[in-house]
């Protein structure tokens, strides 16, 4: 019997899960695990990646197991939320949004498909279509091209035409839009009070305009509860069914987001929520809990199958989509040569210095002045985003100037602005996390603020900024470049930014 013919006379509920793993080999009994549920799809996380050439033996293996219909994703979005960082570093989204070219867009997009090619993946979980018009967003910022859809459109979708040309797919997220919550989906369930028309003047824009160019869509974890009051958007019939695939006629894959994430774990389990995300309309559902977790899944699946809570037929189609997906993407690990390596490593340096970003009119300090710098002393990672620069990375910045002074707290939120001495230092403020500041930011006057990471932290001091949007390689030299007065930082903000006025002084008091 043919594979086309297997495919349409079988039903495999292993076939619509997508799973994560543990170590960074692929063992006896998770090749096992695999097999025995004849689990098609596996996502890679920070966890999994070892050196270049570790990477490409788990990503080989892994095809030797699953064999040639293998969906092999990794999250490769750019700036903090990376997870080959071995390979040319791609600015974030909105980076390129600063920078402001669509076919750098495209270049950029192309360059990370190729990097992603060369080591074994055939499915990038990017680029993100969400529009951030919520400064207070905790999970999206920087990873977002733009506030403008139309800019989100333009930008995203030429980054798109990179990277599929490359032949690696994207997957657009986070249908139908996480830019405007306040609350991030990992950690609870983020609810946006919007109309259908609201939605869909703003959020919507991206997601229909690209839609024909996606090859697979991901859902978000977030209740819309003008449209659907009882369901987020990754479990609602109303979202997945009835307005993608039936009235926008979508025609590729949708995936859901991790079901481990708290907005939807906690509530109903991977087991209850692969069932009802797949009645809703997704064509895979992504379980990154334990094996036990996943096999219950897979199981919860097969019982519904035998019950008739989940029609065979709309299942068939899904199975059909994704075999669609892997031919069309197919899993092989394509020569990296070192000049091409070396072009786009340039393209992702050239990409940075562009998007360098003033924000109330920065002047590099003197090399010959003393300066205090102030910045987080770690930054571990918190499950989306890398962990963020090291104290060496920080202080590499300040290595061109004489009298350097440099202050590490264990968190930025704790700085008393009051205690620091009054010797005539210029103090450089340098944010390197990626949560904002409190109201008693406002008191702080640094000389200068560096960005390093959330742009929007801009708003909570009143000084002069520099944005890098990241801090890759290519980001901190081209801020090191600014700071020696060596190149101009030439982006311009694709959010409304501006900044705030400083809180009054605080009068001091002597102590008696």
């Amino acid at each position: 019997m043919s594979a086309r013919a297997r495919s349409t006379s079988r039903l495999d509920p292993g076939a619509l899960v997508m799973v994560g793993i543990e170590g960074k080999v692929l063992d006896a009994t998770q090749a096992t695990f695999l097999r025995r549920h004849k689990i098609r799809a596996v996502v890679l996380f920070r966890a999994n990646l070892g050196t270049e050439a570790e990477v490409r033996a788990l990503t080989a293996a892994l095809r030797k197991t699953i064999g040639p219909r293998a969906l092999l994703a990794i999250d490769q979005e750019g700036g903090a939320v990376v997870r080959t960082t071995f390979l040319p570093h791609p600015p974030p989204a909105m980076a390129l949004g600063a920078a402001g070219t669509g076919k750098l867009a495209e270049n950029v997009g192309a360059a990370v498909a190729r990097g992603l090619k060369s080591v074994g993946f055939n499915w990038n979980f990017a680029p993100v279509l969400d529009v951030n018009n919520n400064p207070g967003n905790p999970v999206i910022a920087e990873r977002s091209f733009s506030s403008n859809p139309a800019e989100v459109v333009r930008l995203a979708g030429g980054w798109m035409r990179g990277a599929l040309r490359e032949g690696v797919a994207c997957c657009v997220k986070h249908f139908p839009g996480h830019g405007d919550t306040r609350v991030d989906s990992h950690r609870d369930l983020p609810v946006v009070d919007k109309t259908r028309r609201e939605l869909g003047a703003l959020e919507l824009k991206p997601f229909r305009a690209l839609q024909s160019l996606a090859p697979a869509v991901m859902t978000a974890h977030i209740v819309y509860p003008r449209i659907d009051a009882d369901f987020p958007a990754t479990l609602s019939r109303k979202w997945l069914r009835d307005l993608l695939r039936e009235r926008w006629g979508y025609r590729g894959v949708i995936i859901t987001d991790s079901l481990a994430m708290q907005a939807i774990r906690q509530r109903y389990g991977h087991d209850r929520a692969a069932v009802l995300a797949l009645q809703a309309g997704a064509d895979m559902v992504t379980v990154l809990g334990s094996r036990d977790e996943q096999a219950s899944a897979v199981q919860a699946i097969a019982e519904a199958l035998a019950d008739g809570s989940l029609e065979r037929a709309r299942l068939r189609r899904s199975c059909a989509r994704l075999d669609t997906l892997a031919k069309r993407y197919p899993v092989r690990q394509a020569r990296y040569a070192n000049a091409r390596r070396e072009k786009d490593e340039q393209l992702m340096f050239r990409a940075w210095a562009l998007a360098l970003t003033p924000i109330g009119d920065p002047r590099p300090p003197r090399r010959d002045q003393p300066l205090r710098v102030i910045t987080q002393r770690q930054l571990p990672s918190d499950g989306v985003s890398e962990a963020g620069p090291s104290d060496d990375a920080v202080a590499s910045l300040f290595e061109g100037f004489g009298k350097v002074e440099i202050v590490q707290l264990d968190t930025l939120q704790n700085l008393d602005w009051g205690r620091l001495p009054q010797d005539g230092r210029a103090t450089v403020l340098v944010s390197s996390q990626r949560t904002r500041f409190g109201a008693a930011s406002l008191r702080w006057r640094p000389h200068l603020h560096l960005a390093l990471w959330n742009p929007f932290q801009v708003l909570d001091v009143a000084a002069p900024a520099v944005i890098s949007w990241g801090f890759a390689e290519g980001a901190l030299a081209a801020l090191r470049a600014w700071l020696e007065g060596r190149a101009p930082a030439p982006g311009r903000v694709p959010v409304p930014l501006a900044l705030p006025a400083p809180a009054p002084r605080r009068r001091s008091v002597k102590a008696r």
